[in-house]
């Protein structure tokens, strides 16, 4: 009998899944005795793993099913730790009291003032594309948060548009004595008071 794939040799085996005869050359002999032609040892090697994945498998889900029976005191610390800590953080961030309202004076603080302010002129030129303001006003509600009856406190600062730099931003009337603060774009640039005070 001739091999089925190589139709001038002689069979020496037949394939153990489908009867074909093979030649030495094609036969694959998966246990001493027993061969297989290449399609059918495809088959049986993917069968044989795929039993061999269910079977890890099963036994990897008896080891789940022991450990899932087995909870001691500390799994149940853990989870009841847990529960503590969200309710603590649920509490902290919506049910917990308001922060109190932060008050400046900015009569005393004037160069707090100075830098808030600043920072509004840099959001402003940023989201209106790299323009400033052309008072200070404009910056009030969207990029400086003034009430109405705190616009006053603009007035204590000195600004001026300016075609080098872009901006230059002052107290306008400093302190005796006191440093004079200038920023601008370019970062800050401290001057010296003049003698005669304000």
């Amino acid at each position: 009998m001739k091999c089925k794939y190589h139709p001038k040799r002689e069979a020496e085996f037949f394939c153990a899944s489908c009867n074909a005869p093979l030649c030495k050359e094609c036969g694959e002999e998966s246990r001493s005795g027993e061969y297989y032609c290449f399609q059918c040892a495809m088959l049986h090697s993917v069968s044989e793993v795929g039993t061999s994945i269910k079977d890890k498998q099963g036994k990897l889900t008896e080891k789940e099913d022991k450990k899932k029976k087995k909870k001691g005191p500390f799994q149940y610390f853990v989870i009841i730790s847990s529960m503590l800590i969200l309710v603590m953080w649920g509490v902290i961030i919506f049910g917990g009291q308001p922060a109190p309202p932060r008050k400046i004076d900015f009569a005393k603080k004037g160069r707090v003032l100075l830098f808030m302010v600043d920072g509004a002129i840099k959001r402003y030129a940023h989201y209106e594309g790299d323009k400033y303001p052309e008072k200070l006003s404009n910056l009030v509600p969207k990029y400086l948060s003034l009430r109405k009856d705190e616009l006053f406190h603009l007035e204590k600062l000195s600004y001026q548009r300016d075609p080098e730099a872009g901006y230059r931003l002052s107290v306008a009337n400093p302190k005796a004595g006191e440093m004079n603060v200038i920023l601008s774009p370019k970062g800050i640039e401290y001057t010296r008071p003049s003698s005669g005070g304000a």
